[in-house]
């Protein structure tokens, strides 16, 4: 007769067995563990001691509300002489006295989220509870990554790097993750119970949790709040009355708390590098190797067709829904795909910023990089939509009073520039736009193209135009000064020309939305000469662009030529980026943990008016207790300097980003940071 254990106690090993599966960084006051990898328990035992052969028992793994064998969301198991990394399994690895010290590896399919784990031995004895991840360090699982400094950076890193701006003038926003900050993993967690598909089916919802594809979709769409009880409301109006302005934001933290504490209600307001932060965050903190990526000169198709058509009228009114973003952001993440057969594995898209509906959904991808790149519009998810961001032609028409339209522009360039992400290790920035697709204008590029089911609107070949048109900027375009651009006119012909100009500057949003003008001239008889170039100014004053800038802090200018004589249309459009004044950070103290150190901030004003209302605040993931830190300044005047001390202590060794936000009632979410190396 089997002997029956008389089981006092259970001890999980919280802090041994975090420290081998990378999950420390979250605490050690409970378990949490990866996939396709063992960890320790000791049974304590009030009476007698085990018999291998004597004491037979059978432990239970279970996860969700209603666990079953055939959804796998429950697995029992006996002990084995060996511990296979291939399915749940278990086995003694020592027994001294009255402790029994088991192994225990979870399948590195297993689904993950949190489990009760159960000694079976007639009677039932819980053994405790503990956290299931998935493991980018298990070669097994689908989310396996090679590279150790890869891991680092895209499971790990709490902190990182999101750009923003133009292709010409790539702006950094520093961003804090916080994946391992307290109370996030369990925000997490909570996400995944909160989407609709779980509260429809939660046993088939928990089994699909095995399946990285499945939860990289779930993501993509419980991150924004469309149609569901997500985390972020979109808002690109310009109006935040109830929430606060996406630019506010440096920190995912901040958000994903909110949400919690407000019992899941959206978090007003994100746009597309929020919602790729906080999918950022949430993807390492369930394993999965993520990164943000940008995009610039990012196509919204809304009719699939792979073309983005502009019409306008003739005071440049758009009248279409196409358009192309300044800059766009969305994450990839690193899997295999099975359900694609062999060759699409590594980096996947995924876009949680509610766009268009995919299968009813608010969501986008994951889709391969490699079937962007090469054209292969049928593989899931979305293909289509996101090989329209990199890669669609561009085509803009012109609507006459009387209904005419004809083509006046166009590009097979445009769109898809400067693709780009943090390195790793390191902060710089990565261009990647050779993943997602081949060199604009190579044959491999166009025949990629065609390859992709589109007739290329953009094929005819005409002569070299007759006036060449360009637009030219200044070096220093600061916020709060004046400064001039230059419409740039060259007459290749052998006849003098006869010319009309519109050139005009306009606030616009960074998804392309004009806002108001801020600079228009318009010469009406100009004459250029053969083989003659001649340039003209346009003045932007701070004045003018003062109440028309979005936060983007982003002008567009654009100017128009016509041929008195032919009559044709040249057009030139060109986004330009306002430069931000720079935080200054310094560090008085000796960085160590648990030292109390003093960061020195200073900021001088721009503007040529006084700043009122002047906030820093500091945050930094394992330096400021998983909160900002604020200081109030009050009134800065025209081109003064403010500067502040605040005090925090770091609570984790190691190399942190310090990151520091400065807001007022003119000029705010002004972002700077510093790395600190934080000894022990």
């Amino acid at each position: 007769m089997a002997e029956v254990l008389d089981i006092g106690s259970c001890d999980l090993e919280f802090k041994y067995n975090n420290e081998e599966h990378h999950t420390d960084l979250n605490g050690v006051d409970r378990l949490i563990v990866r996939r396709g990898q063992p960890f320790t328990l000791n049974l304590h035992l009030q009476s007698g001691t085990f018999q291998p052969l004597a004491s037979t028992f059978q432990l239970i793994a279970e996860t969700g509300p209603v666990p079953e064998e055939k959804w796998g969301t429950k697995a029992t198991f006996s002990l084995s002489d060996v511990i296979s990394k291939k399915c749940w399994s278990a086995s003694t690895s020592c027994s001294h006295g009255n402790i029994v010290t088991l192994s225990i590896c979870p399948s590195p399919a297993a689904p993950i989220g949190c489990y009760t784990l159960t000694l079976d031995q007639g009677p039932k004895v819980k053994l405790g509870e503990f956290v299931l991840l998935f493991n980018p360090w298990c070669e097994r699982d689908v989310v396996y990554l090679e590279d150790e400094e890869m891991r680092k950076e895209y499971v790990l890193s709490q902190d990182g790097l999101i750009y923003r701006g133009n292709p010409t003038k790539v702006t950094i926003l520093p961003w804090k993750f916080g994946q391992f900050e307290p109370g996030i993993l369990d925000v997490c967690l909570r996400i995944l119970d909160e989407n609709p598909k779980h509260l429809k089916n939660p046993g088939k919802d928990c089994s699909g949790r095995r399946n990285a594809v499945y939860v990289t979709r779930v993501l993509s769409a419980m991150i924004n709040c469309n149609g569901d009880k997500g985390v972020l409301a979109g808002n690109w109006s310009g109006d935040y009355e109830g929430g606060v302005a996406p630019t506010h934001w440096s920190s995912s933290v901040e958000i994903l708390q909110e949400w919690r504490n407000n019992d899941c209600c959206e978090v007003c307001y994100g746009q597309c590098w929020v919602f790729a932060a906080v999918a950022c965050t949430v993807s390492r903190a369930l394993g999965i190797p993520c990164r943000v990526i940008t995009n610039f000169e990012s196509a919204h198709d809304t009719n699939q067709n792979l073309l983005i058509e502009y019409y306008y009228n003739m005071d440049r009114e758009s009248l279409g829904e196409d358009s192309v973003w300044n800059f766009h952001v969305w994450v990839e993440t690193w899997m295999k795909r099975p359900d694609l057969g062999p060759g699409y594995e590594g980096w996947q898209a995924s876009d949680p910023t509610p766009q268009e509906k995919s299968d009813g959904v608010f969501c986008c991808g994951p889709v391969p990089l490699k079937a962007i790149k090469e054209g292969e519009l049928t593989l899931k998810y979305d293909a289509p939509f996101v090989f329209a961001e990199v890669n669609a032609d561009v085509v803009k028409y012109v609507k006459l009073e009387d209904g005419q339209e004809f083509k006046f522009d166009g590009s097979t360039t445009h769109v898809g520039q400067c693709i780009s992400t943090k390195s790793v290790g390191r902060d710089s920035r990565e261009d990647i736009t050779h993943l997602y697709k081949y060199p604009e204008g190579s044959q491999q590029e166009r025949q990629v193209f065609e390859k992709a089911g589109h007739h290329n609107a953009l094929r005819e070949k005409g002569l070299e135009p007759s006036l060449k048109l360009k637009i030219k900027v200044s070096a220093d375009m600061k916020r709060g000064y004046d400064f001039d651009v230059f419409a740039v006119i060259t007459n290749n012909t052998p006849d003098k020309k006869t010319c009309r100009l519109l050139y005009n500057g306009h606030g616009v949003s960074y998804n392309g939305k004009l806002k108001g003008s801020c600079g228009q001239t318009e010469i009406p008889d100009l004459q250029v000469s053969t083989g003659e170039e001649k340039s003209f100014p346009l003045k932007i004053c701070y004045c003018n662009y003062s109440s028309v800038i979005t936060q983007d802090a982003l002008i567009r200018l654009m100017a128009i030529l016509i041929d008195s004589d032919t009559k044709e249309l040249y057009n030139k459009t060109r986004t330009i980026v306002l430069e931000d004044p720079e935080i200054a950070i310094r560090i008085l103290g000796e960085p160590k943990v648990k030292r109390k150190l003093t960061a020195e901030i200073s900021l001088q004003n721009p503007l040529p008016e006084p700043l009122e209302d002047c906030t820093f605040s500091l945050d930094g993931a394992n330096l400021t207790d998983g909160k900002a830190i604020t200081e109030t300044f009050g009134t800065v005047g025209p081109r003064e300097t403010a500067t502040v001390k605040i005090g925090f202590t770091p609570t984790c060794a190691g190399l942190r980003k310090l990151v520091v936000d400065f807001s007022s009632n003119k000029l705010s979410n002004i972002k700077g940071f510093k790395n600190v190396i934080i000894g022990k």
